[in-house]
């Protein structure tokens, strides 16, 4: 019986944990809502965090976007051989781009990059008690590190999966040009031919959730952090893991309340 009673006791504890971490996280939410009327702690920071989540992240959003179009027309080349007309490649590479894998790769590539970089400077200043020294100070520390964060990540996710789309959609076009019997008339006929300017907004939104996805599950493991380094690593490795899951069930969230 010891073993089965070890187990259950394992589950038990698991489960508490979990859903208290979720309780406190809501909790610092509903704290970063009522700090939102503290502009003057987040309003300095602002302008740098949205730097250093957004620009400092264009470059790998925009390398994972152009090879992610490249590989679009080839394989829609492929698939379309001798079915329908080859221009319907530039309809899939722009439609796919931006309703799903802009968005999509870019939100899972920046959970990588931003959200771990935030649960480990939030998470480093906990464990070292520079949150401790804030309060202190009487500084709101959800103020001063974790509002700017989140709107940061709100503003300039939408931002740089604008930039992604539009590379994708023109290295797919390269790609077509380079590798396939098709000009650019024919690849721009086919991108207009099924766009629709919903398209574009329903890109903006799911881009608008992810990166506060990110920016909101850093902040909440990175102010949660026991333990030291351990601590620190456990809740960096935590945030890209839990962010990347909720990204994907957004995806399909948003996919059955807009596209239905």
């Amino acid at each position: 019986m010891a073993a089965p009673t070890a187990y259950v006791e394992s589950v038990g504890r698991t489960a508490v944990t979990s859903v208290s971490a979720v309780g406190r996280a809501g909790f610092l939410g509903v704290d970063a809502l009522r700090a939102l009327r503290k502009a003057s702690l987040w309003g300095p920071h602002l302008l740098g965090q949205m730097a250093r989540v957004g620009v400092d992240s264009v470059p790998i959003a925009l390398f994972i976007a152009t090879f992610t179009g490249i590989v679009l027309a080839l394989q829609a080349s492929y698939t379309f051989t001798g079915a329908v007309p080859l221009y319907f490649v530039g309809a899939l590479v722009g439609k796919t781009m931006i309703l799903e894998l802009g968005p999509v790769l870019t939100g899972l590539a920046l959970s990588g990059r931003v959200g771990a970089n935030i649960a480990a400077e939030i998470g480093t200043m906990r464990v070292t008690e520079q949150i401790d020294a804030l309060e202190t100070l009487a500084y709101d520390p959800v103020a001063y590190l974790i509002v700017p964060r989140i709107l940061a990540g709100a503003i300039m996710f939408p931002m740089i999966v604008v930039l992604a789309n539009a590379i994708g959609i023109l290295a797919g076009l390269g790609a077509s040009l380079a590798l396939l019997d098709l000009s650019a008339l024919q690849f721009m006929r086919g991108v207009r031919l099924f766009f629709e300017p919903f398209d574009v907004r329903f890109s903006m939104i799911k881009a608008m959730t992810f990166g506060i996805t990110v920016t909101s599950v850093g902040c909440a493991f990175g102010y949660q952090t026991r333990g030291g380094a351990e601590g620190v690593g456990r809740s960096t490795t935590r945030a890209v893991v839990i962010s990347s899951m909720i990204i994907l069930v957004l995806d399909a969230f948003w996919a059955a309340v807009l596209l239905r």
